[in-house]
């Protein structure tokens, strides 16, 4: 079944809020997002800011223990600007020279969706042919924590939340474990743009209109959310210091050798040792995001 979802009410914590709408195991959900600030794609305040939440979603059958697996079929800029800050983080430059810049401020850009590019409103001379390919996708989503937890969609953890990982893009599946009845599933924070890291604290922030499916993997347990594209499967981890989130992420990888591929841990060592890739996704938010790739044509060439 295909529902049309149009969000009234948004949340800046993922928990057991009432649910915006049941679907079941196989369903598609069309809706949007509102952007980081909490602009619609009207440029109208709709919500406050910090990522503000679409959903939740109640998916019907999902239970603690089981994983809850997102496809994302697309997701569109729906207006013809976003915004980002202009300064890089402090925890990405040496602690001296980040105490020289300047505050940061907001800068706005135009989002051509038709042309597929992103450009400066008002460049400067510098960036004057400056022309950016669009590659929009999601920075904020995920499932309810555990334990009865709400947990602001400032940070991230097992559950998913704010990762900005910029492979999270339309044609990618998402597998997040279930914590809570009908998992409860939340989305938004739309970037139509944006850089290994999140480096500037932002990428092009804006609105989106999004179209999932959603399907229940009954029994199966995961620990952290993982991810597959056409080419690779990877695994995220979220915490801080940033090699604590290295460690989840290549820990999960290493489950998944194990328990879906039948690999022993010496076998998935010495595969992982020579072929993984990792991608810094976020070092900007209060957990940092590491990802942990393995290319599918090194797993297919095991069979």
């Amino acid at each position: 079944m295909i529902h049309t979802f149009n969000p009234q009410l948004y949340y800046h914590t993922m928990g057991s809020h009432p649910p915006v709408l049941t679907v079941h195991d196989g369903d598609t959900v069309i809706t949007s997002t509102v952007d980081a600030r909490g602009w619609d794609q009207n440029g109208e305040s709709a919500a406050d800011r910090g990522n503000p939440m679409t959903g939740p979603f109640y998916v019907e059958g999902a239970m603690p223990g089981d994983t809850l697996a997102i496809r994302f079929e697309s997701i569109t800029p729906n207006r013809e600007w976003a915004w980002t800050t202009n300064m890089l983080a402090p925890a990405v430059i040496d602690p001296a020279v980040a105490a020289t810049l300047p505050a940061s401020e907001i800068v706005h850009w135009t989002v051509d969706v038709a042309q597929g590019v992103a450009y400066l409103k008002e460049p400067t001379p510098g960036l004057a042919q400056l022309k950016l390919p669009l590659r929009p996708f999601l920075g904020c989503f995920g499932v309810a924590p555990s334990k009865g937890q709400f947990i602001s969609t400032a940070t991230s953890g097992e559950y998913g939340g704010n990762m900005d990982y910029k492979g999270l893009v339309a044609g990618t599946t998402v597998y997040f474990p279930v914590s809570a009845e009908g998992a409860l599933f939340y989305l938004g924070d739309g970037h139509a743009l944006q850089g290994d890291g999140e480096i500037i604290g932002t990428g092009l922030e804006i609105s989106m209109d999004v179209r999932f499916t959603v399907s229940v993997q009954k029994g199966k347990t995961i620990s952290w959310p993982r991810g597959e594209t056409d080419t690779f499967w990877f695994c995220i981890g979220n915490a801080r210091p940033l090699d604590q989130a290295l460690q989840h992420a290549t820990t999960e990888m290493l489950r998944l050798l194990q328990e879906d591929c039948g690999l022993t841990s010496s076998e998935a060592s010495l595969l992982m040792g020579q072929a993984v890739e990792y991608e810094i996704a976020n070092m900007f938010n209060p957990a940092y995001s590491v990802v942990c790739k393995l290319p599918k044509a090194v797993l297919a060439a095991l069979v």
